[in-house]
């Protein structure tokens, strides 16, 4: 980055302030992914919900988030991540407000199945801040080198990930505390906070915020490379789902990322509270701190997931990140312990974040000209996964009774052995993929 060429345009932020805005917006939008799952077994008995009805609740929020992604992430492509996140967050604090007017107003006497559209009505709304993981990962990526970017989306994804964990931990020992009502209302004037503080130090990278100051489009490139800026936008949202969508890549990742993180990841970090509370017979505060030990973990080892995809290869690290998963939840399938439980949550954890790492990390090689419409599919229709395994886990546990907790990560074992031979499949064309990127504007 050149002093001279952000001081003579005016130009603010810096790849660290850009990575640390970005997380903290998806670190803020992201808390939904749990909105009903940490005080699942709460809803449960209030409403006398059904295993599948538990995990069409426990899903409501994933729905906006999956349909959203895409165009959002998009969207970025075209006016920079700034708006996206201001619009996601404005969503999710109407859909929190809404649950904790009605929880104030009707919890518990009044609290029934009658409520049911209603709430699942707020979990849609609330469910829009999940949308800001496609929005920050192309800003993320404009902020910083081609040869940064596992790094960057590593720490990006990584801490941003925590704060579903954080909420798991914290909601139970809320909820104890101040009730249902109280809880919820907090961690709505948490995300207020966090989206205000968003608000104001939010900043998007030099090229979006020359093209405002009225400079074309050319010019505006080549001011922003001399500054430090490296990878640049098709100009175009709808374009750029375009060229995404026709590179066959992109669908690949799409899938890959439907198994490690829309339909693990996100899933399982609501749905562990209920499974440790239920089926292990733990109190609601110890299910809520394994729960966000699982999120927290797994969130963090994308991190050094992220550094190992820039030196090895985002395809080593994804195939091992499968593989790790496949044991995980073989252990899972087959234990009735706490002790291994647990252990079987960790392994999965880790090869979940691993996995999640080294998918995200091969979007700049694979998709370089459609960074923001590829993150949104990806992001899209791969965390829309959550949709199906949600409700599948609760018709295990409908079919076969309380061992159906645990019979249930059976649906994992299988994903993970086909995501392997996927993934090794990928790794064979990465040669013809690399080739075919030299030249491209976005490096």
């Amino acid at each position: 980055m050149t002093d001279e060429s952000t001081t003579n345009h005016d130009l603010e932020g810096t790849p660290a302030r850009g990575l640390a805005t970005a997380t903290l917006g998806f670190a803020a939008g992201l808390t939904t992914i749990v909105f009903y799952g940490v005080a699942g077994p709460e809803f449960k008995e209030a409403l006398g919900l059904s295993g599948a009805m538990l995990g069409l609740l426990l899903s409501s929020p994933h729905l906006t988030k999956a349909l959203l992604r895409v165009p959002f992430g998009a969207w970025v492509d075209q006016v920079g991540g700034r708006k996206p996140f201001l619009v996601l967050l404005g969503l999710t604090l109407v859909g929190m407000g809404a649950l904790a007017v009605l929880l104030l107003a009707y919890y518990p006497h009044r609290f029934d199945m009658r409520l049911f559209p209603v709430l699942v009505v707020c979990g849609l709304l609330a469910g829009a801040g999940g949308a800001t993981f496609s929005v920050g990962v192309p800003k993320t990526s404009f902020w910083y080198p081609t040869n940064k970017q596992g790094y960057a989306l590593g720490v990006y994804a990584g801490a941003g990930n925590v704060s579903p964990g954080l909420i798991n931990y914290l909601m139970p020992v809320l909820i104890l505390a101040w009730g249902l009502p109280g809880a919820y209302l907090t961690w709505f004037l948490l995300v207020l906070a966090a989206s205000v503080a968003y608000a104001i130090m939010g900043v998007d990278a030099y090229y979006f915020q020359l093209i405002r100051k009225g400079i074309d489009d050319v010019d505006a490139r080549e001011v922003a490379r001399a500054a430090g800026q490296d990878v640049f936008p098709n100009g175009n949202s709808r374009e750029s789902l375009k060229m995404s969508a026709r590179n066959p890549r992109t669908w690949v990742l799409v899938f890959l990322y439907t198994v490690s993180f829309g339909g693990g990841f996100t899933a399982l970090a609501a749905w562990f509270p209920t499974y440790f509370n239920l089926f292990h017979a733990e109190d609601i505060a110890t299910a809520g701190l394994l729960a966000g030990i699982f999120t927290v973990y797994g969130s963090l080892i994308r991190i050094p997931g992220g550094a190992l995809s820039d030196r090895w290869g985002g395809e080593k690290v994804t195939i091992s990140g499968f593989a790790i998963m496949l044991v995980g939840s073989a252990i899972l399938t087959m234990s009735t312990s706490i002790v291994l439980a647990c252990v079987g949550m960790m392994v999965l954890a880790t090869g979940m974040g691993v996995a999640n790492a080294g998918i995200f990390g091969l979007v700049p090689k694979y998709v370089p000209d459609a960074v923001g419409g590829a993150s949104g599919w990806i992001g899209g229709v791969g965390g829309a996964g959550t949709l199906i395994v949600l409700p599948l886990l609760g018709v295990f546990v409908d079919v076969m009774g309380p061992i159906g907790y645990a019979r249930g990560f059976s649906v994992f074992v299988v994903m993970s052995a086909v995501c392997m031979l996927v993934a090794f499949r990928l790794k064979r064309t990465a040669g013809k993929a690399a080739s075919s990127s030299l030249g491209t504007d976005a490096h």
